[in-house]
């Protein structure tokens, strides 16, 4: 086990890296091949009403006109031990982490991941926690009561909860829930855990349900048709044939075994949404990663795109790994060696 885990620690490291050498060229190289110029990306910082004087000096002491390799190892460099930005008036140091400079608001990057992170991380946690019970026992009793009225209404709600978007899911809860019956928050009036842990509840309820909707149809259905294969296999009718009583072998068992390749899923959807849920902060004015990057990618803010790229990419490695631990809990014929 513990060398298992020090292979895929490595591989996620090495993964890391290459994730963030392919998002530095889109970024930084791509532009250059289609024709940018150093001046460009200096463009940005001094703004466009500079001289072409200023702009030129500007993007020699920011490193624009080193190669592409050198100015990556310098951005690498950066986040280990911090880097200092020449913006001729003055030079400003960066602490380690540091992810760059915004092209819009010469601030660093890093604090402001922070200061989002908890907002993307509280809609993500609260909405996988509704999706996974209810999507899961949704799907295990329709298995079990198949071709009923409960498990064709089911499938029902599963089929419209995945062919419906999250914006329009989003607006339409807004309008009833919000608006008119105020049960729940308006968009855009999120409250932090350590200040008010009602507030905080009470404003993402709302999210939590409409992301939760359309997951837990996907996991639904999932679940119903492992349970289906599962229930058919050889071992679940030994284990009848034992006298086992039927809660334990659909439990143990039959769940058990169906939720292998679930899992698989919720640590991708999981690590997702943790890099950011945009459509659902997008239409709630949730101030998180996903309307960061969406406010980055408006305003053509390269740093804070890359920053969000490669947390986005961390959480991903992060949730598989922990899926991979899991597997032998879950389900125990997988042994990780």
């Amino acid at each position: 086990m513990i060398t298992y885990i020090i292979r895929r620690l490595f591989a996620a490291v090495v993964l890391l890296f290459i994730v963030s050498a392919v998002t530095f060229a889109i970024f930084y190289l791509v532009p250059r091949l289609a024709g940018a110029t150093p001046e460009t990306l200096a463009t940005r910082y001094v703004g466009r009403a500079a001289t072409p004087e200023t702009v030129s000096l500007i993007a020699h002491k920011l490193g624009f006109y080193d190669p592409i390799w050198v100015q990556y190892g310098r951005w690498i460099k950066g986040i280990f031990v911090g880097a200092d930005y020449n913006l001729g008036a003055s030079v400003d140091h960066c602490p380690a982490p540091c992810f760059g400079y915004s092209f819009i608001t010469r601030e660093p990057v890093w604090p402001d991941l922070v200061d989002r992170l908890p907002v993307t991380l509280s809609l993500a946690v609260g909405a996988s926690i509704l999706w996974a019970v209810f999507g899961v026992s949704i799907g295990a009793v329709s298995a079990l009561r198949r071709g009923s009225l409960l498990d064709r209404t089911a499938m029902g709600f599963s089929l419209a909860g995945v062919s419906l978007p999250i914006f329009f899911t989003g607006m339409i809860g807004l309008l009833v829930f919000s608006y008119t019956l105020k049960w729940t928050a308006v968009g855009g009036s999120y409250t932090p855990f350590t200040q008010n842990p009602a507030d905080w509840f009470y404003s993402l309820l709302l999210p939590w349900i409409v992301l939760a909707l359309q997951f837990s149809a996907q996991y639904a259905r999932l679940t119903r048709a492992g349970m289906l294969e599962t229930m058919g296999e050889d071992y679940i009718r030994t284990a009848r044939a034992k006298g086992l009583p039927e809660r334990a072998v659909t439990t143990r068992h039959g769940l058990r075994a169906a939720l292998t390749p679930i899992l698989t899923i919720f640590g991708l959807d999981v690590g997702l949404l943790l890099g950011g849920a945009v459509l659902t902060e997008t239409v709630f004015s949730l101030p998180g990663l996903g309307k960061y990057a969406i406010d980055a990618i408006t305003n053509n803010d390269l740093p804070k795109v890359l920053g969000v790229t490669l947390m986005a990419a961390f959480f991903v490695i992060i949730a598989n790994l922990i899926v991979d631990l899991l597997y032998a809990v879950v389900d125990p014929r997988v042994r990780l060696g």
